[in-house]
């Protein structure tokens, strides 16, 4: 494991210079030793008064709580195995000289809390960096990586790519205070993918990181389950199901797929019309279009969120192997459109994100998903994944026991974000529910886990496509201008 460790070290350096690894045990030590004489001091202090009340001693006793609990929070992160690195030790010390400074202004109480502060500054939990160079890597291991769905998922734009020494497997993930949460299952080789996650886990030792996944799949719990490698102990709890329909083998036919036929039937009768078109090929009046339905989207038009299962930058081509399916009405004006990602080498196809305009004719996802099931035959495809059943056993069990009751409340609280039991009563037409996914979290740091799981997943980011849009607008200007002078 040493080796391991060691091997990991110069990509460390070149991101951020480390002063000192707390993960040694020397380290632990002087942390323990510190933070012991800090609170014998302390108690040094209350007991002199004790003796001798009559001393002043207010200035004393300030001091030592001030130092106290900067030491306090240098030795937890000196526990927690956080490094010391030369821009948190140089953000510590102006904490110092600014709380030193306020003192003197005669601000104690601002001074101890800037000074205490510290502590904290110091032994602040270093951050991963995305490296976009490393997407074409990551996509040559996605196209090798046959039924996952969440595979084409690790190319989003927030996440960062750890590879194994030969290249030849990788896991994304993203850190958030102290946490480095993975999403989804590692890419590549399989034969890899044990040595995969003993290297990270020891990267992450190395940088003071705890683990945590969202989105494994079942046949994947062993590779976090031994806690001598990982370093912690992680807790699988169920999320949901895979929604993938056999391409090969999907009809309608029969009874359970009549209110799949009949959303069908609707837009069919409505006049609608689809077709498929990479991403990465349309163009200037495609991209027009599409850009209009997003921004005339009832949800999303503005900002985008997500991180565990799908990906951002739609209509910006960046990714590869990405494929629009369109619908339009009887005048030709698009109504809505279905992204969906690639996966090993064109086998399986997944949907990002629905986008439809307000007042599409209902029926519009579903007529969208069944095209694409059907195009993606002649595209050499094998699955198509649909989406995720987020909680499904609770949605379908209508006798729900009081924490099943209590979980249920708590979905439908983020309504306003993801409507989630609206998605599995679409999804669940498709009778193609398949392999339950799950979260690995530690419960000894469950509360602040909780936060940075919520946070990563539905903090809002900016969407970028306003360039896009405003890049057509000026053309279809530099267009017209163009036919007037003529």
């Amino acid at each position: 494991m040493n080796e391991l460790v060691i091997g990991f070290v110069p990509k460390l350096l070149a991101r951020e210079r480390v002063v000192v690894q707390a993960e040694s045990l020397a380290a632990r030590w002087i942390g323990a030793a510190a933070l012991l004489g800090a609170t014998w001091w302390l108690i040094a202090v209350l007991a002199r008064h004790h003796h001798h009340p009559h001393l002043p001693y207010s200035g004393r006793l300030g001091w030592s709580l001030t130092i106290l609990a900067a030491v306090t929070l240098i030795a937890r992160g000196v526990f927690l195995g956080r490094p010391v690195t030369t821009v948190h030790a140089a953000a510590a010390g102006v904490f110092v000289l600014l709380g030193l400074g306020v003192h003197v202004l005669s601000f104690d109480v601002l001074g101890a809390v800037l000074i205490a502060s510290s502590g904290l500054v110091l032994m602040w939990p270093m951050s991963s960096r995305p490296q976009s160079e490393d997407l074409s890597r990551a996509w040559a291991l996605i196209k090798a990586t046959r039924n996952d769905p969440l595979a084409p998922f690790t190319m989003q734009t927030g996440k960062s790519f750890h590879f194994n020494a030969f290249g030849s497997a990788a896991l994304a993930y993203r850190t958030r205070m102290g946490f480095a949460v993975v999403g989804g299952d590692p890419i590549g080789d399989e034969a890899q993918f044990p040595q995969l996650v003993a290297e990270f886990a020891a990267m992450c030792r190395t940088r003071g990181w705890r683990i945590a996944v969202v989105g494994c799949s079942q046949s994947r719990l062993e590779l976090w389950r031994d806690s001598t490698v990982i370093g912690q102990s992680l807790r699988a709890a169920p999320i949901g199901r895979d929604v993938v329909v056999d391409v090969w083998g999907f009809d309608m036919v029969g009874r359970k797929f009549r209110n799949l036929r009949q959303a069908v039937k609707r837009t069919h009768n409505a006049g609608i019309t689809t077709e498929i078109v990479a991403e990465q090929a349309l163009d200037e009046k495609q991209l027009a279009e599409l850009t209009d339905v997003v921004w005339a989207s009832p949800r999303g038009s503005r900002t985008e969120r997500g991180f565990y299962m799908n990906l951002d930058g739609v209509l910006e081509g960046r990714f590869p192997g990405i494929w629009l399916m369109i619908a339009r009405n009887a005048a030709g004006q698009v109504q809505g459109f279905h992204r969906y990602a690639t996966a090993g080498g064109g086998s399986d196809f997944t949907l990002d994100v629905p986008w439809r305009r307000r007042g599409a004719p209902n029926g519009i996802d579903e007529r969208l998903s069944v095209d694409m099931i059907l195009a993606s035959r002649h595209l050499g495809a094998e699955r198509v994944s649909l989406s995720f059943a987020a909680f499904a056993e609770i949605f379908e069990n209508s006798n729900r026991g009081w924490l099943q009751h209590v979980c249920y409340r708590l979905i439908h609280v983020l309504d306003p974000l993801i409507a989630l039991e609206s998605l599995y009563l679409y999804v669940r037409k498709f009778h193609a529910v398949s392999e339950r996914r799950y979260a690995l979290i530690s419960l000894t740091r469950l509360v602040p886990l909780v936060f940075v799981l919520l946070t990563v997943e539905f903090l809002p980011r900016r969407r970028r496509l306003r360039q896009y849009r405003n890049r057509i607008r000026n053309s279809a200007l530099e267009g017209l201008v163009g036919r007037v002078d003529q």
